[in-house]
């Protein structure tokens, strides 16, 4: 059976997925690695050890009986560089994007190129310190300036991955265009500070998503995505009418093709970015920290109602609790002009537990208060585009609760849960199909459930 051997790694659970010709999950593996200490002490993804499970798992799949390998590529979480010298040899710890970012650089740095508001929104790149992968490369070259004259490349994770088994190095678009400040939107080319800076020539040239390195066996190696742009591709290869895909988890992220508007600044105040898909096509995004927020709040409401922590699972969408809960909240002291920033706050975090009879009404309420800032959120993103359908998928998708929430806000849009095995690992292995596979791309990758409003 031929198969495309995708690896997804995330910041937590690092994947190997086969998918066979009609993109199913034949045969899997995951790994919780480690992770080890940069030379401050910060907590980072160990690149060595990371590099000796790849290279493991893969002569393990070399030595399947069952499967011939036809294809790799990679998914990976973005925002973190890796620097190799001359040799190919790796210089530096792999940095984690959640890592303080100097203060004193940071306003050096947006003072030399016009400040905050004019490099953002030239960038598409909301302020985020180290989060602008961009600016690590920045202060490598500030801080240590002997180690960066060694460095040969700057290679996003998904690259490095990729150049690991072919020896050459490129950079992708899709990990070059996410919020790393490298990128000039309105010009779409590389923003001229890494020219000014002598950076421009330790980053590979461009390569395109769909293309591949063939090995000395004939092996397709693809140069890797960026995670959140690859998880969109299987919806844009199925869907061709305008569409929203609300992807949820820790982040809610409602992501839109269709909308090419430029970013204003006031958008990227309110977490909304640009993701560049491997086609190069702009999708604009926005951010919505909602998944962290229902976790915090029904640990407090198992506390507070004495119940197991996972209770919420139990219980299922009650349109009559909705309409009373509507109805009181027009007496209780919340007017719909929040004194807060409601896509920062969530209003459930003000609310008094014991205004509740029981966990069923209060989880009601959550879930009303979470739905009406994620319409906020998504809204940002939908504005002036002729948006059909929206799509949810991760988490929230299977919370009845929510998706009835959110068909009822949206009369005029359809809005369907999205069940997709690994949308991440699926995009990359899609992405380089015209390489490995004779078959068609079929229609039916993604299980649909229409919510009603």
């Amino acid at each position: 059976m031929n198969v495309v051997a995708i690896f997804d790694i995330g910041k937590t659970n690092k994947k190997v997925f086969l998918f066979d010709e009609n993109y199913k999950i034949v045969w899997e593996k995951s790994v919780n690695l480690d992770e080890t200490t940069d030379e401050d002490g910060f907590p980072c993804e160990d690149i060595e050890v990371l590099q000796k499970w790849i290279l493991d798992r893969l002569s393990e799949i070399k030595n399947l009986n069952d499967y011939v390998l036809k294809a790799i590529n990679f998914s990976t979480y973005g925002a973190s560089f890796v620097y190799i010298d001359h040799n190919g040899k790796v210089l530096t710890p792999l940095y984690n994007y959640l890592k303080d970012y100097p203060e004193e650089l940071k306003s050096d740095f947006y003072k030399k190129y016009k400040g905050e508001e004019k490099f953002a929104v030239k960038t598409a790149s909301p302020v985020l310190g180290s989060l602008n992968s961009g600016m690590q490369i920045y202060r490598l070259k500030e801080e240590n300036p002997a180690l960066f004259d060694q460095v040969k490349y700057c290679l996003h994770l998904p690259q490095f991955l990729s150049f690991i088994l072919t020896n050459e190095a490129y950079a992708d678009i899709t990990s070059i265009g996410c919020h790393t400040n490298l990128w000039n939107f309105k010009k779409m080319k590389y923003h001229k500070w890494l020219q000014k800076e002598n950076i421009s020539d330790k980053i590979p040239q461009l390569h395109y998503g769909k293309d591949v390195i063939k090995d000395e066996n004939g092996l397709a190696i693809g140069v890797g995505l960026h995670d959140s742009s690859s998880a969109i591709i299987p919806y844009t290869i199925n869907f061709t009418e305008p569409f929203v895909l609300l992807s949820t988890g820790t982040w809610s992220i409602s992501l839109n093709p269709f909308n090419t508007k430029p970013l204003t600044f006031e958008e990227l105040q309110h977490d909304c970015l640009c993701y560049l898909q491997y086609t190069e096509k702009p999708v604009k995004a926005a951010r919505l920290f909602s998944g962290n927020e229902h976790e915090i709040q029904t640990k407090r409401l198992a506390a507070h109602f004495n119940v197991p922590l996972d209770t919420y699972k139990n219980v299922y969408f009650d349109k009559k609790l909705v309409s009373t809960l509507r109805a009181l909240n027009f007496t209780i002291v919340y007017p719909k002009k929040y004194d807060f920033d409601i896509l920062k706050e969530c209003p459930f975090q003000k609310r008094d537990l014991s205004h509740y009879k029981d966990y069923e009404t209060a989880y009601h309420q959550l879930m009303l208060d979470l739905v009406e800032q994620q319409v906020f959120s998504t809204n940002l993103v939908i504005h002036n585009s002729p948006v059909k359908k929206i799509f949810v998928d991760g988490g929230f998708s299977k919370n009845s609760i929510f998706m009835n929430l959110l068909a009822e806000a949206y009369p005029d849009v359809e809005v369907y849960a999205a069940s997709m095995a690994q949308a991440s690992a699926l995009g990359a292995a899609l992405a380089i199909h015209q390489n490995w596979n004779p078959k068609p791309i079929q229609n039916d990758l993604i299980d649909l459930k229409f919510y009603k409003h």
